[in-house]
């Protein structure tokens, strides 16, 4: 399983598209809002600017690494037949679908720490040992969920959907769930959608650990939700596809016994024989 991780890990830092919305994009949208805002221009969140942006765009670039990792790729890797390469090694089905959520997770970091560091040398951000390592353990382990919902829509949405619906999504969840405007200058209905997004409950996290407050039980709760409930859909979606595809491969058999040519494409969701 170490070497599947180290292969999906050197795939994902070649991936142009991680490396510019991921990495890139979150660096230049934070030293854009700094500089349009101010260094010290009005608090958010009870913190300075500088800092208040710096946890917003380190959720960002975490929320698209996690969906760049999973999403489109899986539903680009059963529409070529990848995943039914794997069926026949050594790695079992619960390794493959682990080391996904592994790669996807360490995806994210290299994304929030580029991030942190652009906001320490533009702008000075100052914090204490303990509250950096909480700051980016908390936000780490909040995009789980996001991670996990990125794999239910590699194994629900075909090749051709899957990138365009993990973009609409990540747009969705960042400019609603307060990650690019603040919540507070919403209407009250968006308001009130946002705070349930889990985009803003990492941002929270962030903020509140920052702000010196401790508490954290909504976002925490509504994290530990969204993360069952990813999780759920994530597992139904992949034994959806796992069951179709050994339907498919059983009827490959039968037709190759009769001696009729077979035709199989992708992961198995068209096979006609002939």
């Amino acid at each position: 399983m170490t070497g599947f991780i180290a292969l999906e890990m050197r795939r994902c830092v070649r991936d142009v598209r991680y490396l510019v919305i991921a990495v890139a994009m979150p660096i230049g949208l934070y030293l854009l809002f700094t500089g349009l805002f101010g260094s010290h221009g009005q608090p958010a969140q009870g913190l300075s600017q500088p800092a208040e942006l710096m946890i917003a765009m380190i959720a960002c670039g975490a929320m698209w690494a996690v969906f760049s990792a999973t999403g489109p790729r899986i539903a680009h890797e059963r529409a070529i037949g990848w995943t039914r390469q794997l069926r026949v090694t050594p790695l079992t089905p619960a390794a493959a679908l682990s080391g996904k959520l592994v790669t996807a997770l360490a995806a994210a970091l290299p994304a929030m720490a580029f991030v942190a560091l652009t906001a320490v040398l533009s702008h000075h951000v100052q914090l204490s040992a303990a509250q950096w390592l909480a700051l980016l353990a908390a936000m780490w382990a909040g995009v789980l969920p996001l991670a996990l919902l990125g794999i239910a829509i590699g194994y629900l949405a075909g090749d051709e959907i899957a990138c365009p619906v993990i973009t609409a999504l990540y747009f969705a969840l960042g400019a609603l769930g307060g990650l690019w405007i603040p919540l507070s200058v919403m209407p009250l209905a968006m308001l009130q959608i946002g705070q349930a997004l889990p985009s803003d409950s990492v941002a929270e996290l962030g903020w509140r650990i920052v702000g010196g407050q401790a508490s954290v039980p909504r976002a925490v709760l509504l994290l530990t939700a969204w993360t069952l409930g990813s999780g759920l859909v994530a597992l139904l979606a992949y034994r959806r596809r796992a069951i179709r595809s050994a339907g498919r491969d059983s009827r490959v058999v039968s037709h190759a016994d009769s001696g009729a040519p077979v035709v199989v494409s992708g992961d198995g969701d068209r096979v006609q024989a002939r």
